[in-house]
């Protein structure tokens, strides 16, 4: 398959093991399906006709319960080594349709570029907003500055955060400093296009988690003591 190796399923770590244990085909075909998917600016039916030029006959529905079934565990993975990020973060909200709807997936970076957090949520207000500060505290630490825009919502969630923490997060409302990270949108927004709309919440989420997944490695946000040099390789080695 070009880019993968005949992977032994007996090698792979048991919860890996045992998600794959009901998907008969060969793992290098399913890996390498489940990273274009998250990778590049394809559809799942670009993906089937891509592998029946190489002999493999699947169908498009087989390729999504593989990203599916397999990207929170490269998550789960990733997030146990992912590079720490800088304290002064830039945050801001994107949109993306869910069952003909639009839903809101808030991102911040620090001042590097680098991704803090993303979560996806059905409303955009106080509360989603104050929950993604949550989740991206928890998961990187609090930081010392948040710019945000001109957006009330995300402005009354950090308050609210501030009102329970003896040293309060500086907060700055300027739409210039924001550009990096809505540039950094567009990286995610390219990805997701070809896919029409996502079918459901859930799978949003997921598919969304590895799109950010893979366009962190890119961006050198996974530590890697084997020090492999291609991002592709990186994406594998989370599971191998």
């Amino acid at each position: 398959m070009g880019d993968t190796k005949k992977i032994p399923r007996k090698t792979l770590p048991d919860g890996v093991g045992k998600v794959l244990k009901r998907l008969h085909y060969p793992l290098d075909v399913i890996l390498l399906c489940v990273r274009w998917y998250v990778a590049y600016s394809l559809s799942l039916r670009n993906l089937e006709e891509m592998m029946a030029e190489r002999g493999i006959e699947l169908d498009h529905s087989s390729v999504h319960r593989w990203v599916i079934k397999l990207v929170p565990l490269f998550e789960k993975a990733f997030r146990r080594i992912k590079r720490p990020v800088g304290r002064s973060w830039r945050m801001d909200e994107t949109y993306v349709k869910v069952k003909g709807h639009w839903k809101y997936l808030y991102r911040a970076v620090d001042k590097e570029g680098n991704t803090v957090d993303f979560l996806l949520r059905a409303h955009r207000d106080k509360a989603a907003a104050r929950r993604y500060f949550e989740k991206a505290i928890a998961q990187n630490g609090e930081p010392e500055t948040v710019t945000v825009d001109k957006s009330g919502a995300n402005l009354a969630a950090l308050e609210t955060l501030n009102t329970e923490r003896e040293t309060p997060i500086r907060i700055r409302q300027n739409k210039y400093l924001n550009n990096i990270v809505e540039q950094d949108h567009r990286a995610v927004k390219r990805i997701v296009k070809p896919m029409m709309g996502f079918k459901s919440f859930r799978c949003a989420r997921i598919i969304l988690s590895g799109i950010e997944l893979m366009h962190m490695i890119r961006k050198g946000q996974m530590q890697d003591k084997r020090d492999i040099k291609i991002a592709a390789e990186k994406f594998y080695s989370l599971i191998m």
